[in-house]
């Protein structure tokens, strides 16, 4: 039976023909005239460091497979994700190159294609990248998503969804990721032309061109063309003495290169890129605004504004495309970012003390942390300590009047009742005692 309300409500999307109606970027030619693709971009220094310090950071991080139990997690060393995550997804390279070559493809491309080679009983065997331009994502004419690789030879291949681990980067659709490159082509083809500029300049001995004008007329206006470049072009000729002869003079007629703000603006660029990416800019090695105080909380607002994202993306990807249906909710792999957010040894050291003294970390706990050998149980390494003196709020006051009446217990004990003739003589034997000791203070000395 036809839904009545169907003219009302209207059912997703379904594209047949591609991804998704989602608007693209492409690489291609800037507003400064610059070609802008990953092979351009990555000759950029700043682009080059923003990448390599982002990628580098989360292939050294820890990656392993984890198991929730109903005590809390632990290592799944015994899955055979963790070998093929931990330490080498395939017999070519280690776990480090496949992290770093998969964060480039990202960086760069916008996404990151790994091949999963499965046993016969679906058990992951071993991961391979795949180089993203070589890639075309596309759906069938029941709407399934389709991968069909390029190799260098010219061979395609068409892999099913369930053997390509896909990492998407920022998308409109949820499929796809855009490529940072392809996105601000204008603001890294300014860097190419600032860079290029730079690279004309001293290649013509660091002086703006000119003219030669000669009071007579030039034969051969080609060949002293030739010759003056030969004698004063170049950065090796630059500060040489020009002789000119018969009446020549040299006019200079390009903008002189500190009116082109040529410095400013590669500044500016560099920053530019480093928010692009999301980098401070004093780890690709730009310190002009940092200083001891502020390069800490730096390196922290990097770890959770930048690697954390990137973290949570590979994660869930992984999770979803590697840990069976079966085990999903039970196994789970995650990064351990403990190392990014330690602060100096001073704050860490305060930070331990506290942990250590209000009761939520032992000494072996620490001491893992610190990668120290753990002290054996029998001399308290594995004990929880507390202060004596902190007690349940609850228990505040009745603390109290327990305390007193135990003093007063305590004192009453400590005094046993004495015969009242004898407590009668003490008195008067103090009486006396006190009078003696008030004349003798009248003495003059």
């Amino acid at each position: 039976m036809k839904n009545p309300f169907s003219f009302i409500f209207h059912s997703r999307d379904k594209p047949k023909d591609a991804v998704s109606a989602a608007p693209t970027f492409a690489f291609g030619i800037s507003f400064s005239g610059k070609s802008v693709n990953p092979t351009t971009a990555i000759q950029v220094s700043a682009v080059y460091a923003c990448v390599r310090v982002i990628a580098e950071t989360i292939a050294s991080l820890p990656l392993g497979v984890y198991e929730g139990t109903d005590e809390g997690s632990r290592k799944a060393t015994e899955h055979p994700l963790y070998r093929l995550l931990h330490d080498e997804p395939n017999a070519e390279m280690t776990s480090f190159i496949w992290r770093e070559t998969m964060l480039a493809h990202l960086l760069l491309y916008g996404n990151s294609y790994s091949q999963i080679i499965r046993t016969g009983r679906a058990k992951v065997e071993s991961l391979y990248p795949l180089l993203p331009d070589h890639m075309e994502v596309d759906r069938d004419s029941q709407g399934n998503l389709t991968y069909t690789y390029t190799t260098s030879e010219g061979q395609m291949y068409r892999l099913d969804p369930t053997e390509v681990l896909h990492i998407p980067g920022l998308g409109f659709d949820g499929v796809m990721g855009y490529s940072p490159i392809a996105l601000e082509k204008s603001a890294i083809g300014l860097g190419i032309a600032a860079e290029e500029y730079g690279s004309r300049f001293f290649q013509n001995g660091a002086r703006p061109s000119g003219i030669l004008t000669h009071p007579n007329t030039v034969k051969d206006p080609a060949a002293l063309r030739a010759s003056w470049n030969t004698a004063y072009g170049g950065s090796s000729n630059t500060g040489r003495v020009a002789v000119l002869e018969e009446g020549m003079h040299f006019e200079p007629l390009s903008i002189p290169n500190n009116e082109a703000q040529f410095l400013e603006t590669r500044k500016f660029q560099v920053n530019e890129i480093c928010r692009i990416f999301r980098v401070p800019p004093h780890m690709i090695g730009d310190l002009d605004r940092a200083t001891f105080s502020n390069i800490e909380s730096q390196n922290i607002s990097f770890a959770v504004h930048t690697i954390r994202p990137w973290l949570v993306r590979i994660e869930q990807a992984i999770n979803r495309a590697l840990i069976p249906e079966k085990e999903k909710g039970r196994y789970y792999v995650q990064f351990n970012l403990d190392g990014l957010m330690r602060g100096d040894y001073k704050s860490r050291m305060e930070g331990y003390a506290i942990a250590r003294q209000n009761g939520w970390m032992s000494a072996n706990d620490i001491r893992e942390l610190e990668n120290l050998n753990p002290i054996p149980d029998e001399q308290g390494g594995s004990a929880y300590l507390i202060n004596g003196n902190m007690i349940p709020i609850n228990m505040a006051g009745l603390g109290m009047l327990l305390g007193l009446t135990t003093d007063n217990e305590e004192q009453q004990e400590s005094t046993p009742e004495e015969p009242q003739e004898q407590q009668q003589e003490e008195g008067a034997a103090n009486a006396r005692t006190g009078r003696k000791r008030k004349n003798d203070s009248r003495k003059p000395v």
